[in-house]
């Protein structure tokens, strides 16, 4: 998956997100195209979120929502994995992401026979690459499409988790069901 790619992803995200929101019930506060403002001043954008400009949205997906976490590199192998980190890195944060890739490529390594286990840092190196390309061989065709339902499960629960954990979460469940887990991405 190239630039362009990356360019359709993130046109998707900001089409899911839409403009300007500001729910009471949202603690990262006020959004525009899904960024939150403190995202935003921490890239140098100092006026109201009403108005944040969607290039400047477009810059920071790209910069810390792909290439950062290195979605990119997963791109190479399996571009619909990373299409998917991406999204989820988008709305949970990329380390979540990553954490859920990796746990995902180790419960599949079938006891480390495959390759080695990693351990879930959020962080996709050397290693966790390694694990994706090994798994990819040795389950071949269907490989993605499996890896694929083990992220959006592991995603589902999270969004179950955050709206038990605090019952105001549950204003925003039914969306993030609806729009997040099951989608086809990419």
């Amino acid at each position: 998956m190239d630039v362009v790619g990356v360019r359709e992803l993130v046109e998707g995200l900001i089409e899911r997100e839409g403009g300007f929101v500001n729910h009471p019930a949202d603690r990262g506060g006020p959004t525009r195209y899904g960024i939150t403002e403190a995202v935003a001043r921490a890239h140098g954008y100092a006026g109201p979120m009403a108005t944040f400009p969607r290039d400047q949205a477009e810059a920071i997906y790209e910069r810390l929502y792909w290439r950062r976490p290195r979605f990119d590199e997963v791109a190479r192998v399996m571009p619909l994995v990373a299409a998917e980190l991406f999204d989820t890195g988008a709305n949970m944060g990329p380390g979540v992401a990553a954490t859920f890739l990796q746990r995902a490529l180790t419960a599949l390594n079938r006891n480390g026979s495959d390759y080695m286990d990693l351990v879930p840092d959020g962080r996709i190196g050397p290693r966790t690459l390694t694990a994706l390309e090994a798994f990819k061989v040795v389950r071949g065709a269907s490989a993605e499409t499996v890896l694929l339902r083990a992220l959006e499960a592991l995603q589902g629960e999270r969004y179950l988790r955050l709206a038990e954990k605090r019952p105001s979460n549950e204003a925003f469940l039914y969306g993030w069901l609806a729009n997040r887990v099951g989608e086809t991405i990419g």
